[in-house]
């Protein structure tokens, strides 16, 4: 089925009228519907237009939704998309001058070009239904695995681009890394038939540092998380880290450590999203877990609630770099406050 503007115009304001919101113009910019995965992307041309369609709570899009009979519909400001497209150019000049002979890395320019021309509809499990990449011989990189949706996230695309990925988790006991966080780390790497290992860490310091008040743990748990696993890579000459950072974007979304060593930040590689992470890690039957942050960091702030601003900043960080939807940060600074 196409869908023209009119009468997408027409369902949008109907919905609105019904549940109470105010009659607004709204313009729509482009319309993607791919009748294979029964989705439908509204590109608007600016995000008041995109927050008109959305409405309050995603009741209209909701609505709008179950009324078609839709898999999903997205709603994009066409400005984030300029946005993304200058980005994912950036990564992609950055990736190829980095002259390296690695199949994980030719893959992922491929996949970074395939996303520039479909940049309205890109659909990572179309994507990767259509394009089966050959694995490279030896292991490529290793990937930090938390068991987050983020890392899970850097997993599975790790070994679709055919890095032929080790996974390691740093383990430094159930106040950061819970149990059911280990639960997602064993169904997701037997699934792909991943190897992995964890590493026991004595973060005493850094617990003990966060309940004196002084410092929020996030920061020091990433920083001694990123050198273990660089240890690990030097120590078995694998030439890549994988993290699941979404902000390094661009020319940053690689960058040398030590050496021959590489950093590879592989969403933001692709200038991905929060909610195309999700579509995904579906697929992999993970639990998810809301609220931010771990046992340890929801101790520190029943402790010293200051520290929340803290872990606010850290949510509107991703919120300006287009890695979380205003609404989904909304939603976690609620949570500290439940």
């Amino acid at each position: 089925m196409m869908y023209e503007k009119e009468f997408l115009l027409n369902e949008i304001n109907k919905i609105r009228d019904e549940i109470g919101h105010d009659n607004v113009n709204i313009f729509i910019e482009k319309i993607y519907f791919n009748e294979n995965t029964n989705e439908l992307w509204i590109i608007t041309e600016d995000r008041p237009d995109k927050s008109a369609i959305i409405g309050k709570g995603g009741w209209v899009v909701g609505k709008l939704r179950k009324k078609l009979g839709l898999e999903s519909i997205h709603v994009e400001s066409y400005g984030d998309f300029l946005n993304k497209e200058y980005k994912l150019k950036l990564s992609k000049k950055t990736v190829n001058n980095l002259n390296l002979d690695l199949v994980g890395l030719e893959n992922l320019e491929k996949t970074i070009e395939n996303k520039l021309e479909n940049i309205y509809s890109f659909n990572f499990d179309t994507y990767f239904n259509e394009n089966q990449f050959e694995e490279s011989e030896n292991v490529e990189a290793v990937v930090a695995l938390s068991g987050g949706v983020d890392s899970s996230f850097s997993l599975i695309l790790a070994k679709k681009l055919g890095f032929n990925p080790i996974a390691i988790t740093v383990d430094p006991g159930t106040i950061i890394l819970p149990k059911q966080f280990k639960n997602n780390i064993k169904l997701l790497t037997e699934s792909l038939n991943i190897k992995h290992e964890y590493i026991n860490a004595d973060y005493s310091q850094v617990i003990k540092e966060s309940f004196t008040g002084k410092l929020h743990p996030c920061g020091r748990c990433s920083k001694n998380t990123g050198e273990i696993a660089k240890k690990y890579a030097k120590d078995n000459k694998i030439p890549i880290i994988i993290f699941g950072d979404m902000l390094a974007t661009g020319s940053q979304c690689i960058n040398l450590q030590e050496d021959s060593l590489y950093r590879l930040n592989l969403p933001a590689s692709l200038s991905v999203g929060k909610q195309e992470i999700k579509s995904l890690i579906k697929n992999y039957d993970l639990k998810t877990f809301k609220g931010f942050g771990c046992p340890l960091l929801y101790e520190v702030h029943k402790k010293f609630p200051y520290m929340k601003k803290f872990s606010i900043q850290r949510i509107l960080r991703e919120t300006r770099s287009g890695a979380l939807e205003p609404g989904e940060a909304l939603d976690l600074i609620w949570s500290f406050y439940k």
